[in-house]
């Protein structure tokens, strides 16, 4: 098929056909589709859409553009789940999530990704403790699932290789947004990894990609519904993201914060509440708990008795890292620790949470270019909640930073970022809202 006349087909508002869309998914992984073809069909479908069955075509053709992973009897029958963020400033639910469902009998071989935007990334948090592997080998992998019941790693270069060169065109040419090309992106990755099961979190608020609830209700209804469509049972959470999620944003930072939450040292309410209600839903969508409030006595029964911590510690230790992360992490530290004091009495009311991301990224954690080193030591702990009542003086937050002159920058970033309030307005919930596969609601 001439690539021209499929890019007509899409353009003049047509639904491709499924032999069309292998077409371009053929053209994406042995080049016959040029640049300039690959984006003109992108900007095509970012304009005029894809109906379901469209999109359930092109999540198929491009989880078998590659390697499709099954799970052998050797790492057990456990079901195989796993849980997807759309991306936030703090996020690090994946550190503590997979170990508690993975202690809960799941099977959790969870692909993960590096920093994007103002966004951490969970490769780059775990690759702040000295060693650990995120492209073990298969035996390597499967012998860490087997004993630990998760592992977080990277994508290897034989899954969805269509998805990795459209993406790379997407971005540059202005056609991230499109929603069906963001699903099929999420869920090609996800049913290449041999999933039984998915849950979605989809963020919304300034410090998200997604800003409005319409386009992050948009979004996690096509996830549900394409994903249904090509036999992947997902559900979808849409929560919060206009404050840092939990206490710190930063690498190194964020690893030792999990460490501190698997093991019951601290636990900051928002991070527990939206732990442990993604870990309900993956347990009762995988068939492990029969509801999902019996789902949730679960995580909590599997979070408290030290238990998620114990399977942390065994992945950690099965893929390179501390041999005893809970009593050390060997975490690398920042040279220059500065507290940042609140200008005047006030509560806080607001914070741009991506600025705070953006931050970060300017201290060295995270990347401007995709060959950028990142800096594992630096960003924020302390960091102060919405709705806390300061006095002048009193710490915003702690910045971690390469030299005193980071810091001075970044401390002004963050100052220009937030909001101080004589009174402050009730909080919102972590949980906006919910979405099922089987109400669709």
């Amino acid at each position: 098929m001439l690539a021209a006349e499929i890019i007509r087909t899409k353009r003049d508002h047509h639904a491709l056909s499924e032999a069309q869309i292998q077409a371009f998914v053929r053209g994406l992984v042995d080049g016959s589709w040029s640049e300039g073809q690959v984006a003109a069909l992108a900007m095509a479908v970012l304009l005029n859409g894809m109906g379901r069955d469209e999109c359930v075509a092109l999540t198929r053709a491009m989880t078998l553009s590659g390697q499709v992973l099954r799970w052998p009897t050797a790492v057990g029958s456990r079901p195989v789940v796993d849980k997807h963020s759309t991306g936030g400033v703090g996020d690090k639910v994946s550190l503590v999530l997979a170990p508690i469902v993975a202690a809960c009998g799941g099977l959790v071989p969870m692909v993960s990704g590096r920093g994007l935007g103002h966004t951490g990334g969970t490769l780059d948090k775990l690759q702040a403790l000295p060693g650990y592997e995120v492209a073990p080998s298969r035996v390597r992998l499967l012998r860490v699932l087997h004993e630990a019941g998760c592992a977080i790693v990277g994508a290897s270069a034989e899954l969805t290789p269509a998805d990795r060169r459209l993406y790379a065109i997407r971005d540059v040419t202005a056609t991230v947004e499109s929603v069906p090309l963001i699903t099929a992106s999420i869920l090609s990755k996800k049913l290449a990894a041999g999933l039984g099961s998915l849950v979605m979190d989809v963020k919304l608020g300034n410090g998200a990609f997604m800003h409005d609830l319409a386009e992050a209700r948009a979004l996690s209804e096509s996830l549900v519904a394409v994903a249904a469509g090509a036999g992947l049972p997902c559900r979808a959470l849409i929560t919060d993201m206009n404050q840092v999620l939990g206490l710190t944003a930063g690498n190194a930072l964020e690893v030792a914060e999990s460490v501190d939450f698997l093991t019951g040292a601290v636990q900051e309410p928002r991070l527990r509440e939206l732990t442990l209600a993604l870990a309900a839903q993956m347990l009762h969508g995988a068939g492990l708990a029969p509801s999902v409030e019996a789902g949730a006595a679960l995580a909590e029964a599997a979070l408290s008795s030290g238990r998620a911590a114990e399977h942390f510690a065994r992945m950690v230790a099965g893929l390179g890292g501390p041999r005893d992360v809970l009593a050390d992490a060997q975490l690398p530290t920042a040279p220059v620790v500065l507290d940042l004091p609140a200008p005047r009495d006030g509560v806080l009311v607001a914070m741009h949470t991506r600025a705070l991301g953006l931050a970060v990224v300017a201290l060295g954690g995270g990347r401007a270019r995709a060959s950028d080193a990142v800096d594992p030591r630096v960003g924020f702990s302390a960091v102060r909640p919405l709705g806390a009542v300061l006095r002048a003086g009193e710490p915003l937050l702690r910045v971690h930073a390469a030299s005193a002159a980071d810091a001075q920058v970044a401390g002004q970033a963050v100052l220009a970022a937030i909001t101080l309030a004589d009174a402050a307005p009730s909080a919102g919930p972590v949980i906006i809202h919910t979405l099922l596969p089987s109400t669709g609601a």
